[in-house]
């Protein structure tokens, strides 16, 4: 019995140490792209961003898909391990977990649509900037709902 309580600790231990982990990582992402890529986007003229934007869509989805669908199943797995075992820590991943879907949802109402947008060009020119705009302050939101967990 107590091999399998040491098994379920390390587990347990390992899923936590990984969740934030990838909370770190996710957040330098995150913050990477406020402070690198919207300034960059922002400077381009409106041609030249869609010509950026849909040279480098599918490596943005490629990079970003993949750490914040890890970085939320990590985080629900971790509450769940927690509230399991009683640990103190059980309420803090909930609700580490409530705002990681909460972080993957923005991507389904607002992200995918706008990030589209930018693919394929179909929004006018004369709106990019008011977009950007837009999509900065959605990432803004996001940023800092990874930044508080």
């Amino acid at each position: 019995m107590e091999e399998i309580k040491t098994t379920i600790d390390i587990i347990s231990i390992t899923i936590r140490s990984l969740s934030v982990a990838s909370w770190g990582l996710f957040a330098g992402a995150m913050l990477t792209e406020a402070l690198v890529l919207v300034p960059y986007w922002k400077s381009l003229a409106p041609l030249d961003f869609f010509a950026w934007y849909k040279a480098n869509d599918q490596r943005l989805l490629k990079f970003f898909g993949p750490i914040t669908s890890l970085t939320v199943l990590l985080a629900i797995a971790n509450a769940i391990i927690c509230i399991w075992q009683g640990h103190y820590v059980k309420w803090i991943t909930l609700t580490n977990a409530i705002i990681s879907v909460m972080v993957l949802s923005s991507f389904f109402i607002y992200f995918q649509k706008a990030n589209l947008s930018f693919a394929t060009a179909s929004i006018r020119t004369d709106d990019v900037a008011t977009e950007l705009t837009r999509w900065a302050l959605w990432h803004g939101v996001v940023l800092f709902l990874v930044l508080l967990h």
